[in-house]
């Protein structure tokens, strides 16, 4: 069980979820925020604050949403992330499904 970004953070990047998080687990992407499960304590902080609803429990996940536990995944795949979100700042990297959708 975890805590997801999902395609609504596309493009908005608000922020606020970073900001809160105790953890240090969410991480700036290209176009979107993500959420490293490994470091996830799944305190839902991040998820109350979210404007867009974007942040989701994977459990809650219906259709095409539940692939953003893959997409947040993949975002992580080859990166070296010694630090937390806050102290890493933007990644200009994306993973692939969102790199290819269309700008907003």
């Amino acid at each position: 069980m975890a805590f997801v970004v999902t395609q609504a953070c596309v493009d908005v990047k608000d922020k606020s979820c970073i900001q809160v998080c105790p953890a240090d687990c969410l991480f700036e992407g290209g176009r979107m925020m993500y959420i490293n499960q490994d470091l996830c304590i799944n305190c839902g902080a991040c998820e109350a604050v979210c404007p867009t609803q974007a942040i989701r429990f994977d459990e809650e996940l219906d259709g095409d949403e539940s692939m953003f536990v893959q997409v947040n995944e993949q975002f992580f795949e080859g990166l070296d992330i010694a630090r937390g979100g806050r102290k890493m700042g933007l990644i200009e990297h994306d993973a692939e499904f969102v790199a290819q959708l269309p700008s907003t």
